[in-house]
């Protein structure tokens, strides 16, 4: 019994973090980037299945979305 509560706590702020929002998300990742001095970047969301292109940093809508990260040219 203690097992499936443990597995049960375990699983529970995954689910809440990939229930999460796109644009609620997608502001958190570019404030941490911003905060980080990041430059020159670009955040999309995507289809989970055209999640293909650029580096996959976030899921969102249960998984249904992905947020991928892409390099920008700076000016």
């Amino acid at each position: 019994m203690k097992r499936i509560i443990l597995a049960g706590l375990l699983v529970l702020p995954a689910l809440a973090a990939a229930a999460k929002p796109c644009d609620e998300l997608k502001g958190e990742i570019a404030a941490q980037l911003d905060g980080k001095g990041v430059k020159a970047y670009a955040l999309e969301v995507v289809p989970a299945a055209q999640a293909g292109s650029g580096k996959v940093i976030g899921s969102c809508d249960a998984g249904a979305s992905r947020i991928v990260y892409k390099r920008t040219q700076s000016l």
